[in-house]
């Protein structure tokens, strides 16, 4: 979007100071001439920051926000994985404590273990449910997230193509000449860039 703004920038620029060229004041063909691109070149950058601006609202920051889910979705995941991994110490504990001899200190820590185990493992699988309903939905609500930001983006589009061709056609038929066909203008082209290349302070290639 900044090159597209950039642009138009540099084109009304270049329009203005076209203006303020002597030659206006010399020619009033020129002068005519300069005036017609000049508007065209403000209009084609009042549409050009208007599509900016739509493009802004309803594509880019819908983007940033969609990514703005994404460190709390990551940050869900640590804490399922940091369950896991209290689940399974705890878990690994009561196996080591099964396995051996039945006295009566091995059962009462067999007995605590088991206890500290029962809080971690709800809250693993708690967790660990929530990502499995959640992260599907989240996958798969994306398109219907980004289907309106695609929409506008092609008809902001639409809408900018279709007013640079209007306002290409009216200055082309302000600046065109009856009669002339495109050879001939090609010709003219050449003619004045060649004698604007003769001149002394044009510097050789």
């Amino acid at each position: 979007m900044e090159n597209f703004s950039t642009m138009s920038k540099s084109a009304v620029k270049i329009s203005s100071d076209l203006l303020s060229n002597p030659l206006c004041e010399q020619d009033q063909e020129f002068l005519n001439m300069v005036t017609a691109l000049d508007t065209a070149m403000k209009r084609m950058d009042a549409f050009n920051q208007e599509k900016v601006n739509q493009i802004q609202k309803t594509v880019i920051e819908p983007l940033k926000k969609f990514g703005s889910v994404f460190p709390s979705l990551n940050m869900a995941v640590k804490r399922r994985e940091q369950a896991l991994q209290d689940y399974k110490r705890l878990q690994s504990k009561v196996e080591k404590y099964e396995e051996k001899e039945k006295t009566g200190p091995v059962l009462a820590k067999l007995h605590q273990v088991r206890e500290e185990l029962r809080p971690v493992k709800d809250d693993f699988e708690a967790k660990n449910r929530q990502l499995l309903e959640e992260m599907p939905r989240f996958y798969s609500s994306r398109l219907d997230y980004f289907q309106p930001s695609f929409e506008s983006l092609i008809r902001a589009q639409v809408v900018y193509y279709t007013e640079m061709h209007k306002i290409f056609r009216d200055l082309t038929q302000q600046l065109d000449q009856p009669g002339h066909t495109d050879e001939q203008r090609e010709q003219e082209n050449e003619t004045k860039l060649s004698e604007l290349r003769a001149l002394s302070i044009v510097a050789d290639d």
